[in-house]
């Protein structure tokens, strides 16, 4: 049988499972084991045995479990209630107001949960009721939201560029601070959106708050502070070179943890309730990277990744035009898979044609980021949709009418990081250690 028939037969049968509700690590083994027993003659069980083992084996995946734990604490601290107490007295004057604090928030958040649908979920549920008290139009909050949330998977310690950099064996603090440029310029290009709208629609914003003075506006900030302390420490450290991403992340979970006591919101319920959560997205996501590990060692076996680079290479595509292809084929993947299940599920495929056309793989990485989050916000399988519709109650297209305008920003921020690559890798090459 020709080899690219095996791995439309194996795509067909990957599909079906998925569509037939199978958990995707579960339909990664299947179609492992499946294609090792028909399609190859080698010895199934102890390669399937040593190969999931070594995939999580492996310390750099230590600080995966400590993030999101690190997120977890804070997430059932105050901060949400802080961010929005915090922010909104410094971005009353700004053209779209309190539409900011959407923004700013998720920016903050994202680099304490590495997640887009926790940080949607968090600011979400704390600002939309007082957003909607205020005046401002559903259309506008819940845009703003959708967009803004999908910072959780560029803004570091991002859950999924260390599923990345596991995939990929680079170095997790490098894609980190690779990721902190572009996580910036996006919070830039949606505050500008929301800017210039404000200013054309000035009839459809509800009235300024009445100014408050400066010293205020600090007492508002003091129990904000902290937090933005430990997110600058966390990521500084591994900057600078002071610490490795598992030590800045057991840092970050003990300063976690203080913050959380002083605040007053650390108790045995919420400790065992933090730990209990970041077990079971730990473990979720490391059975998605056994189970992917699994089906890329299948997949070499039968040739499928060999031929299909070949085929590509035989193509000569430009480096440009494989991207624009990518670009798409992400974006309609991710329409029916999560970002990390997409990033797992392609990197044994992807990667070799990457790198013959010669393309950074840690600038690939952070393009893989941005095209998936543009996924985030795209139906029937836009995971930030459908938080903002649980909180919401609102038809999720019209839901993703409204994040419209930040898709297209995502896709500009995904043509400037191909135009200008040193958004992405000129920090990295300034690291320390």
């Amino acid at each position: 049988m020709e080899v690219l028939q095996i791995g439309l037969i194996l795509m067909g049968l990957l599909f079906l499972f998925l569509g037939a509700g199978l958990w995707v690590a579960l339909a990664l083994f299947a179609i492992g084991v499946f294609a090792m027993d028909v399609f190859t003659s080698a010895q199934t069980g102890p390669i399937i045995a040593t190969t999931a083992w070594s995939s999580l084996a492996t310390w750099s995946l230590a600080p995966l479990p400590l993030f999101i734990w690190m997120g977890e604490i804070l997430f059932r601290s105050r901060l949400s209630e802080d961010m929005f107490t915090g922010l909104a007295p410094w971005l009353n004057k700004l053209p779209g107001r309190l539409l900011h604090v959407n923004i700013l928030g998720c920016g903050i958040f994202a680099a304490v949960s590495g997640s887009s649908a926790a940080t949607a979920a968090t600011i979400g549920r704390m600002s939309i009721p007082e957003l909607r008290k205020q005046g401002y139009a559903d259309s506008l909050i819940l845009g703003t939201l959708a967009g803004s949330g999908t910072l959780g998977l560029l803004i570091p310690p991002s859950i999924i560029l260390i599923v990345y950099g596991v995939s990929a064996e680079l170095s997790i603090a490098r894609l980190f601070i690779a990721g902190v440029i572009p996580g910036a310029m996006l919070i830039v290009m949606f505050m500008s959106f929301v800017g210039i709208w404000a200013t054309i629609n000035k009839d459809k914003m509800p009235a300024a708050a009445p100014s408050i003075p400066f010293a205020e506006k600090i007492r508002a900030s003091g129990r904000l502070i902290p937090v933005i302390v430990l997110i600058a420490a966390v990521i500084g450290s591994i900057y600078g070179g002071v610490a490795t991403p598992t030590e800045a992340a057991a840092f970050g979970v003990v300063g976690a943890l203080i913050l959380s006591a002083l605040s007053g919101s650390l108790s045995k319920e919420s400790l065992i309730d933090g730990i209990m959560g970041a077990t079971r997205t730990s473990c979720m996501i490391c059975f998605i990277l056994a189970g992917a590990a699994v089906l890329t060692v299948a997949m070499g076996f039968t040739g499928v990744p060999r031929e299909l680079a070949a085929w590509i290479a035989h193509m000569e595509l430009s480096p440009y035009a494989l991207l624009g292809a990518l670009t798409i084929f992400f974006i309609v993947l991710g329409c029916f898979l999560d970002g990390i299940s997409v990033v797992v599920l392609t990197t044994s495929v992807i990667l070799p044609m990457v790198q013959a056309a010669g393309i950074d793989l840690l600038w690939f990485g952070i393009y893989v980021v941005l095209v998936v989050e543009m996924s985030q916000i795209t139906p029937p399988v836009g995971f930030n949709l459908f938080v903002l519709q649980g909180l919401t109650g609102k038809n999720l297209f019209k839901i993703a009418v409204a994040a419209l305008p930040f898709f297209f920003l995502l896709l500009f921020a995904a043509l400037m990081i191909t135009v200008f690559p040193g958004i992405v890798t000129w920090l990295p090459t300034q690291m320390s250690g």
